[in-house]
Formats: C-alpha cells, sequence, structure tokens
C-alpha cells in the first residue's frame, strides 16, 4: 500500500470516520482540516529558509512544491466536503 495514494489515503479516513456517529464526522473532519493546515503553517514558518534555498539552488523544485501545495489543497478540500 503507497500512502501517497489519495485513494488509500481516502479509504483510511473513511474507516476512521465509520469509528464516529454521523453528527460527530463533520465536526471531526473539520478538526483534521484545520490540524493539516495548522501542521503545514507550523513546518513553513519553521523552515522557511530552507524552502527558499530550496527554490533559489533548485529551480526543478517549484513544480514539485507545487505539486505538494496542490496535493495538501486537494486533501483538505475532500475532508471538508466529507
Amino acid at each position: 500500500m503507497n500512502l501517497f495514494d489519495l485513494s488509500s489515503i481516502e479509504k483510511l479516513y473513511l474507516q476512521f470516520l465509520a469509528n464516529f456517529p454521523p453528527v460527530v464526522q463533520p465536526i471531526i473532519s473539520l478538526l483534521l482540516a484545520a490540524l493539516i493546515v495548522y501542521a503545514v503553517i507550523q513546518v513553513i514558518k519553521k523552515d522557511f529558509i530552507y524552502l527558499i534555498l530550496v527554490v533559489i539552488l533548485l529551480p526543478a523544485s517549484i513544480p514539485i512544491l507545487k505539486n505538494i501545495v496542490d496535493s495538501i489543497i486537494q486533501l483538505i478540500t475532500f475532508l471538508i466536503h466529507r
């Protein structure tokens, strides 16, 4: 199982949500989305200088960083819409 595959993450997420009553599931989804946003902000705040160095020293990293940001946005929108 590839952990970076969005379908496998979706299956794990749905299995996790199945443990909670349907009334609480939207709250759990919003909390998880907020936690992901908080974690990403903390990583960017902590390692921002390294991200700048990567972009300056390795121009090919820009599409990779865009792909990572797009994946995070896709995951957050998935969590919010569930």
